[in-house]
């Protein structure tokens, strides 16, 4: 069957709903993820503005070759890999049309016999098979998305342990926490190359999260990077939580703003910034109307774009069950939560999410009104 995404029509094999297009074995064709690779498809925009020189794209989970073909039509020339053969040949075809290459082989080895400007490792499940040899194979910019949210959130915890080397924590932002224990071990496991790994866009779906990380080769600045780690304690009982940068977390034996000893500790996890604002416009920007999802993109992008760098979000839905309220328009709380003098924003991980610098009896406060 041929499928049309961003004015790129290309064969596929399968369509079915699975989470992710890694495998040739599980999914060829996955509908659901279009919007991460239409957002793939605006990041490379973006990023071949910011980063001229940039020319090399590998996709080393090619599959049915949509996302490696949709960058070939964006002039990058493009290298797609698979184990399959039949996924190989199948992406071959896609990629006839754009001089692409598809290439029958193991990503891990592929990636230590070259290096591409862009590398983008979409596997089924967790992508840390992968991280060293992407790491080692990439000049400029890391591309990466998990679909293995149940371990990256904490609702797994010892198969997060074991795969991302910290402890997760199964919390009410749990779309979030994922995302900084993906984004924390992909830094951390660019630091043992001497590489600095900087999120300049990241974002979380249902099914997934995706960050897209810039690379320099230099030791200095890898030590830096690893200055953005650290810890959230987190308070089950009163929502409210505190995060200190460092290796080593100081865990609190209780809350220390309503004394419970249900406090859990989540960490080393990415504190910092999970992308660039001004970069996140440019990718909304490049967002064009041929995209199946363009709407939802752009919103999702500009939310990111404003999104306070505060390490961890609320929601609104949560605090106002806790409270004994109802809760109102997202607009107008956030709205009441900056005119108390707040820095409050909305936050993308969901429609109810956002991120202020309040404690949760401020906003508790700020809010009544509404009630």
């Amino acid at each position: 069957m041929e499928v049309t995404e961003g004015g790129v029509t290309v064969e596929v094999e399968d369509a079915r709903d699975g989470a992710s297009e890694g495998r040739a074995d599980e999914v060829f064709y996955n509908p659901k993820m279009e919007l991460n690779r239409d957002v793939t498809v605006a990041v490379l925009r973006a990023y071949a503005d910011h980063e001229p020189r940039a020319e090399t794209y590998f996709d080393a989970m090619a599959a049915s070759g949509v996302r490696a073909t949709r960058a070939a039509a964006e002039g990058w020339d493009v290298t797609a890999a698979d184990i399959d053969a039949d996924a190989v040949e199948l992406a071959a075809r896609n990629l006839a049309p754009y001089d692409g290459e598809a290439v029958e082989g193991d990503a891990n080895a592929l990636l230590h016999e070259g290096f591409f400007d862009v590398v983008d490792v979409d596997p089924y499940g967790s992508p840390m098979p992968f991280v060293d040899s992407a790491v080692a194979g990439t000049r400029n910019l890391l591309c990466v998305t998990a679909t293995d949210t149940a371990p990256l959130c904490g609702a797994h915890f010892e198969a997060g342990v074991r795969r991302y080397d910290t402890l997760p924590r199964n919390t009410e932002y749990h779309p979030e926490m994922g995302l900084r224990v993906l984004i924390g071990a992909l830094v951390r496991r660019a630091a043992t190359r001497d590489k600095a790994a900087l999120p300049v866009c990241s974002h979380v779906s249902r099914h997934y999260a995706r960050t897209y990380l810039e690379l320099e080769a230099n030791a200095t600045d890898a030590t830096a990077t690893l200055e953005n780690l650290g810890f959230v304690h987190h308070c089950q009982d009163c929502l409210e939580r505190d995060h200190e940068y460092g290796r080593l977390p100081d865990a609190p034996e209780s809350c220390p703003y309503c004394d419970s000893a249900r406090v859990v500790t989540a960490g080393p996890i990415w504190l910092g910034p999970i992308a660039d604002a001004d970069f996140a416009e440019a990718v909304g920007d490049a967002v064009s109307d041929d995209m199946g999802t363009a709407r939802r993109a752009r919103e999702m992008l500009d939310t990111i774009a404003g999104e306070l760098d505060t390490p961890t979000h609320y929601d609104q839905h949560r605090l106002c069950k806790q409270w004994g309220r109802p809760a109102v328009g997202m607009d107008e709380f956030v709205e009441t939560l900056r005119e108390a003098g707040y820095e409050s924003s909305h936050a993308h991980y969901s429609g109810t999410a956002f991120k202020t610098e309040a404690t949760v009896e401020q906003m508790r406060e700020a809010t009544a009104d509404l009630a």
